[in-house]
């Protein structure tokens, strides 16, 4: 981190009345700031007495397969979701490829051709280490020898064999301000991971010190960080213009390409703003149940996107303890205030979980926007799903003869009522379909997509038709009787997030069973009188944190747990 970085966390500390422990041994701490991770250090980990920089198992989000892996699996179980309006990896981050998987690697290799160009990047390493550019057919060829050989050397220790890689589609177009190659670095601040509170922050425009070529073998031509750069014989003279504020660049843009575009008014600050959010906060849900949750834990985590020349915005990677380094004027203004509300917010939410106070309003919340609200369990920032920030995609123009047609008036057709008996009854009865309510748009995570951890509600519809009365649906034999049959008892689940309902069959799924106190197994239709539903059992359920991060619900108030009740028409 450097020394300066250091001096700026000593400093935070002594304001708050502690003082800085140079022996790394000791486990009597408040707070640890660490850069390296290893298992000793987070087994005398003391939960809700301590603070830990850097969740334990960060890796699914912050390395490169990693986060290839998790995006994957999260598209995949959401497509089993019917018209789950959830991101496509396509349409924001670029084709990648697992060299260490050898029929994912053979297909590259031979569906390669001449005049694409691909950047490979190990795993494991920031900074820039170890990537370089793929240009032609020998290129492709050595690397194929090299990553081959590796696969099939089984008697290498993994531990001990060189860094797993990617490749990764280059982007050909990206936007250039100056005519150089720049990219976005933000901010995704996971404050607590006991409830879950997820953040954003807006950070800083990186630039080249030379003009892009995209033909160049210098990378210092194609990778932006400072890193890369002070390579460059030329930084000492141009640092200054190797980093940029946010305002400096919407402003750049207002200016350069707003008319010639078509962009919005301050496309940066809003549009491109709201899609950083989007892609950070899908990110997060296909990694939300495998993260280790303990409280106390919260990381800070590096977004690089990089815009094309049409506006469409590209996740780049994440990175586990991004760069907090002050080697020019700009970073000294944005750094500092990164770190001390990140160790704010941090802190502020630890102390009210611990005593289980309401987590919101926060104090000391400045900059920081709130994406994910752990004790509600669901995100703050509403999209429209899913949407690409590229004007040029969006755009749609509506035919002039068309402006004053009058809309079609559509109706929907009657159902018939379809007729139901017992052995001693006949009632006539309609299907109640209708939609849930309309609310809060819920995200939907690989968990929570079965039904448990779901904000889920019950709610009955009455079995009217149009010019209907109650009374349509008192049976024969009742109405002789002078008595009312009795009232059906009709259970139905509404989502909260918006996609169809579900309504609960008698064959009720396993996990339903296990994860409600009391369910009833009925459906949709009227049930004849003197028929009583069926009703399972089971106490209420608590989840608790897995150490293994399956399970991340330890507050007993979460809307992740859910009671159903049955309700009379």
């Amino acid at each position: 981190m450097g020394p300066n970085f250091l001096c700026r966390v000593s400093a935070y500390c002594l304001s708050k009345g502690w003082q800085r422990i140079y022996d790394s041994k000791r486990d009597d701490y408040k707070l640890k700031w660490c850069e390296t991770k290893n298992s000793a250090m987070y087994y005398a980990f003391r939960e809700g007495e301590q603070l830990m920089y850097q969740i334990p198992n960060n890796k699914v989000l912050t390395s490169k397969i990693g986060l290839l892996n998790s995006l994957r699996e999260y598209e995949r179980v959401m497509q089993k979701i019917n018209k789950a309006r959830v991101l496509k990896m396509a349409e924001f981050f670029p084709e990648t490829v697992r060299l260490d998987m050898k029929d994912e690697a053979e297909v590259f290799f031979s569906t390669y051709e001449d005049g694409q160009i691909w950047i490979c990047k190990p795993t494991g390493l920031n900074q820039g280490r170890g990537i370089y550019l793929l240009k032609n057919q020998e290129q492709i060829i050595a690397l194929r020898c090299q990553m081959l050989g590796i696969i099939e050397d089984s008697r290498k220790p993994p531990s001990k064999g060189p860094q797993a890689r990617i490749v990764q589609r280059y982007i050909p177009n990206p936007l250039l301000l100056e005519g150089k190659k720049f990219d976005i670095r933000s901010y995704l601040l996971i404050a607590s991971t006991v409830p879950y509170f997820v953040f954003f922050r807006h950070g800083y425009v990186r630039l080249t010190c030379n003009p892009y070529d995209p033909e160049s073998d210098d990378l210092t031509g194609h990778l932006t960080n400072q890193y890369m750069q002070k390579k460059n014989p030329l930084y000492n003279e141009l640092k200054e213009e190797t980093v940029w504020t946010m305002e400096r660049f919407n402003s750049y843009v207002n200016e350069k390409f707003a008319e010639r575009k078509g962009l919005p008014k301050e496309w940066v600050l809003n549009t491109f703003t709201k899609r950083m959010q989007q892609i950070m906060i899908h990110c997060f849900l296909s990694v939300k149940s495998k993260l280790e949750c303990r409280r106390g834990f919260f990381d800070l985590i590096g977004c690089d996107f990089l815009i094309d020349d049409d506006f469409k915005v590209w996740l780049l990677e994440m990175n586990c303890n991004p760069a907090l380094h002050t080697n020019c004027e700009v970073l000294k203004d944005v750094i500092p205030s990164v770190v001390n509300e990140t160790l704010d917010l941090a802190l502020e939410i630890f102390k009210k979980s611990i005593k289980s106070h309401h987590i919101l309003p926060l104090n000391t919340q400045s900059k920081f926007i709130l994406l994910y609200n752990g004790d509600t369990n669901e995100q703050t920032i509403k999209f429209i799903w899913p949407r690409s920030s590229s004007p040029v995609k969006t755009q749609e123009t509506v035919p002039t003869e068309n402006l004053h047609r009058p809309a079609k008036q559509l109706e929907k057709p009657q159902r018939p009522l379809k007729a139901s008996s017992d052995n001693s009854h006949h009632i006539i009865t309609k299907r109640a379909f209708s939609r849930s309510p309309q609310r809060a748009t819920l995200a939907i995570t690989p968990i929570n997509m079965t039904g448990l951890y779901d904000n889920l509600s019950l709610y009955t519809r009455s079995h009217k038709t149009k010019n209907e009365s109650p009374s349509n649906c008192v049976t024969e034999e009742s109405q002789r009787r002078g008595k009312t049959e009795q009232q059906t008892m009709v259970a139905k689940i509404s989502f909260t997030c918006p996609q169809r309902f579900r309504v609960i069959g008698r064959k009720t799924p396993q996990y339903m069973k296990r994860s409600t106190p009391e369910i009833m197994t009925t459906t949709s239709t009227v049930i004849s009188q003197g028929q009583k539903p069926q009703r399972s059992s089971a106490g209420s359920r608590q989840e608790h944190e897995d150490t293994r991060g399956l399970n991340c619900l330890q507050d007993t108030n979460s809307s992740d747990q859910i009671t159903l009740e049955s309700l009379k028409d």
